[in-house]
């Protein structure tokens, strides 16, 4: 596949067609001045070796040495560089809770920004890890297939939120389940589920769907965030959210339904108030985890093409510096360039 690298450059060919006006304005000017002169065949006889065709021939090479300068800066690319590399890691899907009640701010900022915070930390310490996202509330939802790539996936992460999931609620058995989908069927690598959540189940079956994934060689961790006293959750317009008899709603962290997870999934349960010994804890786990090598492929840039170009834009340069504008009394015999 042909590119260039940096295409924008390819606006300065703007300034040649510029250019090209330009000397053709003062070419016809010219021109039309000498007449006022006299005859044109006379003014001609009286300046043999002076040649038109010479000095167009000279601003066309000069026109291709400017374009051919261009092109080069916009870096024209060919092909694609296939990169194959080994790494040795493991396999981490993380499950975000999006629901309403993550929004409560009885932790600073609020739970799903402490949340993204811890996350994040832990994504820039796994790049050795294939991580991929899952998003959850009344349903889930696959945001980032299982991958090497530490900045989409934290992209991805930053962009989380509870209008990420329409179905609204708080489903973690629909979240493990999407999960337990989003892995490999590799099962000679460490899988690690990572599910962050406040714990409010309004549904039944998470324990149920934890034990099913530790069934099949994946370790369920479950980090907790929000307070047991809870706090209102925020709306859009300012106010809280209140229930279908108009009484506010205060959301708690549900720390038992969070434990009981954790054991059936063979893993830990992390209460993150505590976000440098949750980060800790969690690394510490994960660690224990069996790594296993798996190949990276990835598509750098293109072949370079700029040599050529530069050995055609030297030929030219040196042919304009051994024109000149005049005849060569030395070659008078050749009418290349009367």
């Amino acid at each position: 596949m042909f590119r260039f690298a940096n295409p924008y450059y390819l606006y300065l060919l703007i300034l040649i067609i510029i250019l090209l006006f330009i000397y053709l304005y003062n070419y016809y000017s010219n021109k039309k001045r000498l007449k006022e002169f006299g005859d044109v065949l006379i003014i001609k006889e009286l300046m043999p070796d002076l040649s038109i065709k010479r000095k167009h021939i000279k601003f066309s090479l000069y026109c291709i040495s400017l374009s051919l300068t261009v092109l080069i800066l916009a870096r024209p690319q060919f092909g694609t560089q296939n990169n194959n590399e080994e790494k040795n890691g493991i396999e981490i899907i993380i499950a975000t809770d999006v629901s309403n009640s993550m929004l409560c701010r009885d932790v600073t900022p609020s739970r799903i920004e402490k949340a993204k915070m811890i996350l994040g930390k832990l994504i820039d310490q796994s790049e050795n890890d294939r991580i991929g996202l899952v998003a959850f509330a009344g349903s889930a939802m696959n945001i980032l297939p299982i991958t090497s790539d530490c900045i989409s996936a934290k992209t991805y992460l930053s962009q989380m939120s509870p209008t990420t999931i329409k179905a609204q609620g708080t489903d973690l058995s629909k979240g493990i389940q999407c999960a337990i989908s989003s892995f490999s069927t590799r099962d000679d690598i460490g899988k690690a589920l990572i599910i962050i959540t406040d714990a409010e189940d309004h549904e039944q079956g998470a324990v149920e769907s934890a034990k099913e994934a530790n069934s099949m060689g994946i370790n369920v961790f479950v980090l907790s965030v929000g307070t047991i006293s809870g706090g209102t959750i925020p709306m859009p317009n300012g106010s809280t959210k209140h229930d279908k008899n108009g009484d506010e709603i205060i959301t708690k962290l549900n720390e038992e339904i969070g434990k009981e997870i954790a054991d059936a999934g063979d893993g830990v349960y992390i209460n993150i108030d505590n976000s440098i010994n949750a980060e800790l804890q969690l690394k510490r786990e994960i660690s224990k985890l069996k790594k296993a090598t798996y190949s990276l492929q990835s598509f750098g840039e293109g072949n370079e093409q700029f040599i050529t170009i530069a050995i055609i834009l030297l030929i030219i340069v040196i042919m304009d510096s051994c024109l000149t504008e005049r005849k060569n009394s030395l070659f008078n015999t050749i009418n290349l360039f009367k």
